[in-house]
């Protein structure tokens, strides 16, 4: 009998043993879970969220379609109640912080310092919600938005009656109709680009990117975009209130921008154009500073197009009202400052003329002994945001041989999307390597994806312009891209790394940006807004309610947010909007529930203003 009870007590002890290693092996399998899915930040709060979020591709409560009047309904995501934010005054409707008329005239007026930037100190600024103007719709979908723009959400007839006999604009009922001419392209857009055609590479994908300076309503890049060039379009806000808010309507990359004092918020090496028709911009002042500006941002091979004033002076001073003497000079010193920057002209015929800009500094020696060549020393050349403007020439970049691309020579588009650029491929980008950039852009597409299934509308045609707040590489843009959409990539001037030139080199284009102030740009001139850790990025730099207020600003009545962000930033995020007329809804990372990360998607409000609204 003894021997049969020690027999039962090993058995328990063998059972107790097995239970107490299977025990501590599940506890060690859990421990190992919860330390890779970084889970334990906010854990409690993320429960939270995971319990009111449901299946993280159903948003029951979120409505993605267009209404055109009345309240979409209220955001059911807090408990406790948000701070209401009430509707800006009527006036307010086409406000602009950064160019707002009354300040921009309290500055000098050489070299259009007057219409730089120049934003409202904290006190001044609004704390209310910029109105739609009544009537307002969403805009048509692309290419019919190319010719048409409801009258509504632009109700301005100057250009109408201004630029009357050049083609640039027409009134018609309840619509803007854009017959695509210009001052220089009475035409069309069309037939002056085939001009263009004859001697740059539109067909092959070697000019991807433009920049059009002085761009007015943005006809040059609204046709561009048919021949896969993307351009960036800017002029300032002058007498002719609605040019850019025209383009942007139009559903055509634009900013509010000019060429003063201070450098362009572009970086070196990005386009593979640049353009002026009667831009009216003195090129030959200041001693080609503005010509060296346009070198700057100029990619090696790139070209510069001028049509207009002073290109072929002998044959229209008279037309053009000008002393020809005048523009007898004024073209010399564009031609000087040309040679100075070993830009060769391929091409001149009737009011155009074209440029080149060579391709390294073994092709340009000469240049190194003349003593009218002053060299930039800074030594970060995309360094741009609110430095002056100087009278110096960038030097190319390093390169290999006599024949080589200083900087890397570009793939054609759409092949340079995800070839390795070569400011990747060259390190210059700390902390990325080629490796990592291809992970990068396979997450990116992974994310892209998710996204598509919480909002199916995403590549419909139904958001047009889209902006990336934090762009970093260009992942973003780059898994969305379709001739549908265009991306604003903004790279803020905080980031711990400089990205944009990285982008320009993928055949996209973006702009540098600080968040605390307001962005370049009419109110609600977007449609879809992608804000990735753009908070915890300015976390402690600025308020959050003033970046939220300016999103609002600048998203179209129900436009789209897609914010991706730590979860504790997110609560409090998802808490403000809450009084700002936005509905929203929490959903879990792709990767599921315990990843800390969350998404947070939004709606705004379809809601215009009225005479007797706030301040």
């Amino acid at each position: 009998m003894a021997l049969k009870s020690s027999s039962a007590d090993g058995r328990t002890r063998s059972s107790i043993q097995i239970f107490i290693v299977v025990g501590l092996c599940c506890f060690f399998y859990i421990l190992g879970a919860w330390q890779r899915s970084g889970f334990g930040k906010a854990d409690n709060l993320a429960m939270e969220i995971t319990k009111s979020t449901g299946d993280c591709n159903v948003i029951p409560n979120l409505n993605f379609e267009t209404h055109h009047g009345g309240d979409a309904g209220s955001s059911d995501d807090s408990d406790s109640k948000p701070k209401t934010f009430q509707p800006c005054h009527s006036r307010f409707t086409d406000y602009t912080p950064c160019q707002d008329q009354k300040r921009a005239m309290t500055f000098p007026r050489e070299n259009m310092i007057y219409r730089e930037r120049h934003c409202p100190p904290q006190e001044e600024k609004l704390h209310c919600l910029i109105p739609a103007p009544q009537g307002y719709v969403t805009p048509f979908p692309w290419p019919k938005s190319r010719d048409y723009v409801p009258f509504a959400n632009a109700p301005y007839k100057s250009l109408t009656v201004e630029k009357a006999i050049q083609n640039w604009v027409q009134y018609e009922g309840n619509v803007f109709r854009f017959p695509g001419g210009g001052t220089q392209f009475p035409q069309g857009a069309d037939k002056y680009i085939d001009q263009l055609a004859s001697v740059l590479p539109f067909t092959n994908g070697t000019v991807r990117t433009a920049l059009d300076t002085g761009c007015g309503v943005a006809s040059l890049g609204a046709y561009l975009w048919s021949r896969n060039v993307i351009t960036m379009s800017f002029a300032p806000r002058d007498s002719h209130e609605a040019q850019v808010q025209f383009a942007l309507e139009r559903g055509v990359p634009a900013v509010i921008g000019v060429f003063g004092s201070v450098k362009l918020p572009y970086p070196s090496r990005a386009f593979d154009m640049a353009h002026c028709s009667r831009c009216l911009i003195p090129w030959g002042a200041n001693d080609g500073m503005y010509l060296m500006e346009v070198d700057r941002v100029l990619r090696p091979g790139g070209y510069w197009v001028l049509s207009g004033p002073p290109i072929n002076w002998k044959n229209n001073y008279i037309s053009w009202q000008r002393p020809k003497e005048e523009l007898q000079e004024e073209q010399r010193k564009i031609e000087e400052t040309a040679k100075l920057l070993c830009w060769d002209k391929k091409y001149e015929k009737g009011e155009m003329a074209i440029w080149q800009k060579r391709v390294n500094a073994d092709s340009c020696r000469a240049r190194q002994d003349d003593s009218r060549a002053t060299f930039c020393k800074s030594a970060d050349v995309d360094d741009v945001w609110y430095k002056k403007m100087e009278a110096c020439i960038t030097p190319y970049s390093d390169s290999g041989s006599s024949d080589e691309v200083a900087g890397g020579a570009l793939k054609v588009f759409p092949e340079r999307l995800y070839a390795i650029p070569p400011r990747v491929a060259s390190g210059s980008i700390p902390g990325v390597s080629v490796e990592t950039y291809q992970d990068y852009n396979n997450e990116w597409k992974k994310h892209v994806n998710a996204y598509k299934k919480i909002n199916k509308l995403i590549d419909s045609g139904r958001y047009r312009n889209i902006m990336d707040m934090n762009a970093g590489l260009g992942g973003f843009a780059a898994a969305l891209e379709s001739p549908k959409l265009w991306v604003m990539n903004v790279v803020p001037t905080i980031a711990e790394r400089s990205t944009l030139g990285v982008i320009y080199e993928r055949g996209l284009i973006g702009i540098y940006h600080d968040w605390c102030e307001a962005f370049s740009t009419y109110p609600r001139t977007y449609d879809l807004i992608h804000a990735s850790g753009v908070f915890s990025l300015y976390r402690d730099k600025c308020d959050m309610e003033d970046i939220l207020l300016e999103m609002d600003r600048i998203l179209r009545p129900e436009g789209a947010v897609i914010f991706r962000d730590e979860v504790d930033v997110l609560v409090k995020v998802r808490k403000m909007v809450g009084g700002m007329k936005w509905d929203t809804k929490m959903v879990d990372h792709e990767d599921g529930p315990l990843v800390p990360e969350k998404i947070l998607v939004a709606v705004k409000q379809y809601w215009v203003g009225n005479s007797t609204s706030a301040q």
